[in-house]
């Protein structure tokens, strides 16, 4: 049994939003989320795949569809397959969220 604790996946990029991997099958995979203030991940579209996200720190704008919200920790969303979805740290603080998806992409 693979065991993991959150407070290891906290790697952050200035480059980039940087994706921490904690679990992946052929069906899904799992992985945090790092933005440092004003890092975004552009609107995209997954045909097939549900993609929901859950804020573990700080607070960032979320888009599903043509709505967009602002979420905090505690709070998540979910992008069904089909719909265009991307997330924003429009705040001056970091950014952590849970992203899981299935099935898998890859």
């Amino acid at each position: 049994m693979k065991v993991i604790s959150l407070a290891d996946y906290q790697q952050y990029s200035l480059e980039k939003m940087r994706k921490n991997n904690l679990f992946e099958t052929d069906r899904l995979f799992c992985d945090v989320y790092c933005f440092e203030p004003g890092q975004e991940q552009k609107g995209h579209i997954h045909g097939a795949q549900d993609k929901v996200y859950l804020v573990l720190e700080g607070a960032g704008t979320f888009q599903v569809g043509a709505e967009k919200q602002v979420l905090g920790v505690g709070q998540g969303t979910m992008a069904p397959a089909g719909e265009e979805h991307g997330v924003k740290n429009h705040t001056d603080r970091r950014l952590r969220v849970l992203v899981i998806m299935a099935p898998n992409p890859s």
